[in-house]
């Protein structure tokens, strides 16, 4: 049995890398995209985990197989398809470690993905089913992946959402909103950014957008606040985790880093998520944080991830 499954983009992140002798731009290619990078951090913490996706069978689409493949994680259910080329994103860094995207995927592969190549098996067996939304964004992909969803819960599996918004790859803000909030209804457990609180809410506000959340059928929310940390919100009510003192260089996969630490932290306690209350979801956080100042210490997403010495060394630095 795997204990987390995530469905959804692979991808190479072109990082911005310096300048060449000749004064021109170079960007390093690394591994990313959102469900990887939270697998990743899964499996350097120790846990068993799958990927179910398809990328293009080029040099990129097989080199990132190499590296989940490195990495522990089970590929079985990662189709290589001749037909599609594999998404790319270009990613530039300000002096501050944030960054802008530009996207070379019309279509990529990941959006391919059709519903007669999801392993149900392999989603009814996880403990956690993991998505994101950017595989919504295009068919085949979003009944896909909606079929995986209505999969992961009929066999009881807790649901982790994390929509990791991403403005250049949607029609409109309109139809970002739409398609990120379609998948409320089947989430236990929800990561949103600050900036993301009024796109699935009414609310800009991150405690009255948890608090929304979970009215409307989430058992846990947290709202990730940046350098400030994260906010957690449960029927309890909501607390504050502070983010831990780091040297940021570059924040790709830093939300994703998190998100890997708290479900780590949630399968760790071995309580049910009816179990969970406000004090247990903010300890998770507070491991979460001390894996996201980590990773943001390096350049990339999937290569950032820390294991779990190294978090269990910088838990000791109280923020």
């Amino acid at each position: 049995m795997n204990d987390v499954v995530a469905l959804g983009e692979v991808l190479v992140d072109f990082t911005y890398a310096g300048r060449s002798a000749a004064g021109m731009r170079l960007f390093e290619q690394n591994p990313g995209g959102a469900p990887a990078n939270v697998l990743t951090a899964l499996s350097r913490l120790g846990l068993k985990t799958a990927f179910i996706g398809k990328v293009g069978d080029d040099m990129h689409g097989l080199f990132l197989k190499q590296v989940l493949d490195g990495e522990g994680i089970d590929t079985g259910a990662l189709l290589v398809d001749r037909d599609y080329f594999t998404t790319l994103a270009f990613v530039s860094l300000a002096d501050n470690g944030e960054r802008t995207f530009s996207f070379a995927r019309k279509p990529g592969a990941d959006t391919m993905l059709r519903k007669e190549e999801v392993p149900e098996a392999l989603i009814r067996e996880a403990k956690i089913f993991h998505l994101g939304s950017l595989s919504l964004t295009n068919e085949p992909a979003k009944t896909a992946t909606f079929f995986a969803l209505e999969t992961a819960k009929k066999a009881g599996c807790v649901i982790s959402y994390d929509p990791n918004y991403r403005a250049p790859l949607w029609e409109s803000r309109e139809k970002a909103m739409k398609g990120m909030r379609s998948v409320l209804p089947y989430a236990d457990v929800i990561k949103l950014s600050d900036e993301e609180t009024d796109l699935l809410t009414p609310y800009q506000e991150p405690e009255q957008a948890g608090k929304y959340l979970i009215e409307n059928g989430a058992k846990a929310v947290v709202v990730t606040l940046g350098k400030k940390g994260a906010c957690v919100v449960s029927r309890e009510g909501c607390k504050y985790e502070l983010a831990f003192p780091n040297k940021a260089v570059d924040a790709t996969g830093a939300g994703d880093s998190f998100w890997g630490g708290v479900l780590y932290s949630l399968l760790h306690s071995g309580k049910r998520m009816e179990e969970i209350g406000l004090s247990d979801l903010a300890a998770f956080a507070h491991f979460g944080n001390a894996v996201a100042s980590l990773c943001v210490e390096k350049r990339g997403g999937i290569p950032a991830m820390p294991y779990l010495a190294e978090v269990q060394e910088r838990l000791k630095q109280q923020p």
